[in-house]
């Protein structure tokens, strides 16, 4: 008769937390973690470059947040739901927050540490993020030669066309004003969402009107939300053109813009510019 009995389970293997998965764990195969942390492709031994496109990818991953909350906002605009677009604007308020905040791994990049593996990507330049355009299409900043930059690409083409033709994120908010009984003038309530929005006095009239009224209304609220995400986004430019000024100067922008002046030019555009405007009218 054979009296050996089986040793007991490890405590390990009682352990929930630590029994081995039959497969990916369940966090990787939710979030691709295992993925994402293959997408580091240094071309150089420069120390600085795996930091740099780390930085550069995690703002990509922030711009498809921002891009994906202020579509959600567009769309609860549209169906008067000022809730739904609050909602959505806080919340994409957080991310630019963050998306600010990205820019310190590199924001005190000297010139010989940029230059380490500046050469490295060649043409790479950041205004070429397609990304990053659907943002500035969303926030009325309409380009055509920013979306035929695309055109050697024709599903990123395509996708970016279709942010182009659409309405922006303001044209939406301005004919939601319209539908509460504001004045916004037809030509702006008709005007062809393709072109870039620009400043006219019939919205800052309206703005001035939801200003000057009760000071605890949600109208007001919203454009102080809106106002904060301007703000957020033009910290981001302005950020952007910090980094660079540090990093490199004047010279040359790698895809063969002017580089620092081209930043400039525009981190000095303003978002949503009758909501500054207004501010000298009340």
């Amino acid at each position: 008769m054979n009296d050996r009995t089986s040793a007991p389970p490890a405590a390990d293997d009682l352990d929930p937390l630590t029994r081995p998965f039959p497969g990916p764990s369940p966090y990787d195969a939710y979030v691709h973690a295992s993925v994402l942390n293959t997408l580091q492709h240094p071309l150089t031994e420069a120390p600085d470059e795996m930091g740099f496109l780390v930085t550069t990818q995690v703002m990509e991953l922030w711009f498809t947040l921002i891009v994906h909350e202020w579509r959600t906002a567009r769309t609860a605009f549209a169906k008067d739901d000022l809730d739904a677009a609050t909602d959505a604007l806080v919340r994409s308020r957080r991310a630019l927050t963050a998306l600010n905040a990205a820019w310190a791994p590199i924001a005190a990049l000297t010139p010989a540490q940029f230059n380490g593996f500046r050469d490295a990507f060649g043409r790479a330049s950041g205004f070429q993020s397609a990304m990053y355009r659907h943002m500035e299409f969303l926030l009325g900043d309409k380009s055509a030669g920013m979306l035929r930059l695309h055109r050697g690409d024709p599903a990123v083409h395509e996708a970016l066309g279709e942010t182009y033709r659409e309405p922006s994120l303001y044209d939406e908010v301005l004919h939601f004003l319209h539908r509460q009984g504001l004045p916004v003038p037809e030509h702006v309530r008709d005007r062809d969402v393709t072109a870039p929005h620009t400043s006219d006095p019939g919205v800052v009239e309206v703005w001035r009107q939801v200003y000057t009224g009760p000071q605890h209304h949600p109208l007001l609220a919203l454009g102080e939300l809106l106002t904060d995400i301007a703000e957020l986004v033009t910290r981001w430019r302005f950020d952007h053109v910090m980094v660079v000024r540090r990093a490199m100067g004047a010279k040359t922008g790698s895809a063969g813009s002017t580089g620092l002046a081209w930043l400039e030019r525009r981190a000095s555009l303003p978002v949503f510019p009758e909501l500054w405007e207004v501010r000298g009218d009340v």
